[in-house]
């Protein structure tokens, strides 16, 4: 192992053979720095090139022999590289002092400066390494849908945080690890990261209480996102949009506003219809006995109309009740048997989830009619084939209205108004 006077000798050989050949000590001492100073930095990054191509050809030999997908993941994130710099980084830190070792100020520039890219390079493999683990982990079903992004930028302000003390110990030559410096440093710290800190906050509890998974369907209107949510890191939330825009939501929103998440509708047995035709007022009526006869013909409630009219005629026949006018007694409507026929319409229909939910309801009444809700499930939860089958339903549904007698309320047309003119 060679000695340090001996090493000395070396980088010192371009200043004895100035100083021979009659050159004044100063400048020979001058250029042979500035020779030696060249020379070891050529040789650094010759000796990079050369680590960083063995380092790299080795690291994708032995990745093609693994199974894991982990060193493959390394490896698109530049490990072998920062790697490859480290010996580099080592000879030239080993080096400088016999190079400027005379020059203090010129040596402790270079050190600092050597010292501080160490810092980063540590960094920048410790980020590479989080990086590949993120992506591995998100091979994996079980951590699909959680928000890595979150953990790895907590860990990578941390591993920040611990190299800006190092750093700027290393610029200043001052401890900051006083109570002082520290207590001011935080006050400067929740400042400035205010958002961030919320957001590591809101992505914890977000995680820990399965609030929201990548992956799942929100809406969220005051931010007007409506769709799949495609990342989560300690500032936002990404949601694509059905029309393919992006929505960027704080992440801290999440836990402190409400929105609408349709996981549970998506994990269910069927995605739910709720929707109501308006049903004239006027056209409900009694069923006479000629209408009763009529409605029999609809396969699908002859069995409940003569049972029901079975019923209401023991019943009128022992209250003894005056048929003669309608009202007296009980009777059936239009708008009941209709009822009836649409709740076994759904049964029968096989988009239908029988199991969950399933009902025709009358509304309060309104100034527009009376509103007939269809409240039901429908077992294909895909949005087109959803919209589909809702479309085909409340197709037959319109087109059944006129069978019973009944109408559909619509707001006057030009159209109408010419006619009732026409008629006037």
């Amino acid at each position: 192992m060679l000695k340090d006077f001996e090493i000395s000798n070396y980088t010192n050989i371009i200043e004895n053979y100035l100083v021979e050949k009659g050159m004044i000590p100063f400048w020979a001492d001058s250029i042979n720095l500035v020779a030696t100073s060249i020379i070891i930095g050529l040789a650094a990054l010759f000796l990079d090139r050369i680590l960083r191509k063995v380092i790299i050809t080795s690291f994708k030999v032995f990745s093609l022999q693994t199974k894991t997908a982990f060193d493959d993941f390394l490896a698109q994130s530049n490990f072998p590289r920062y790697i490859a710099h480290i010996i580099p980084i080592y000879v030239l830190k080993y080096s400088v002092p016999y190079v400027v070792g005379e020059f203090p100020t010129l040596l402790n520039v270079f050190s600092i400066a050597i010292n501080v890219y160490g810092v980063v390079l540590v960094v920048k493999i410790l980020r590479s390494f989080l990086r590949s683990t993120q992506k591995y982990l998100r091979t994996k079903d079980r951590y699909r849908d959680k928000p890595l992004e979150s953990y790895m930028q907590v860990m990578m302000l941390f591993f920040w945080g611990i190299a800006a003390i190092f750093i700027v110990y290393q610029l200043t030559g001052k401890d900051i690890m006083s109570f002082a410096t520290l207590g001011a440093a935080s006050a400067v710290i929740l400042l400035i990261f205010k958002d961030t800190i919320l957001g590591f906050v809101a992505s914890i509890q977000v995680s820990v209480n399965d609030i929201v998974r990548i992956g799942d369907w929100i809406t969220y209107n005051k931010f007007g996102a409506d769709g799949y949510v495609t990342g989560i890191n300690l500032a936002t939330v990404l949601v694509q949009n059905w029309d393919n825009t992006y929505t960027t939501i704080p992440t801290y929103s999440l836990i402190s506003d409400s929105f609408q998440n349709w996981r549970g509708m998506e994990e269910s047995g069927g995605r739910r219809i709720k929707r109501a035709i308006l049903i004239k007022q006027s056209s409900i009526k009694f069923l006479t006995d000629e209408k009763v006869e009529e409605y029999k013909k609809i396969q699908t409630v002859t069995k409940y109309i003569e049972h029901r009219q079975r019923e209401i005629l023991k019943y009128n026949e022992k209250a003894g009740a005056d048929k003669s006018v309608l009202i007296n007694g009980r009777n059936q409507t239009n708008f009941g048997v209709f009822r009836k026929y649409l709740n076994s319409y759904l049964n029968e229909n096989s988009a239908v989830n029988k199991e969950l939910s399933l009902m025709v309801r009358q509304l309060e009444p309104t100034s527009k009619g009376i509103p007939l809700e269809i409240y039901c499930f429908i077992s294909d939860k895909r949005w087109v084939n959803f919209e589909a089958i809702m479309a085909d339903i409340f197709d037959h549904v319109i087109a059944s209205v006129p069978y019973f007698d009944l109408e559909i309320f619509e707001e006057p047309t030009g159209k109408d108004l010419r006619s009732l003119a026409e008629k006037s």
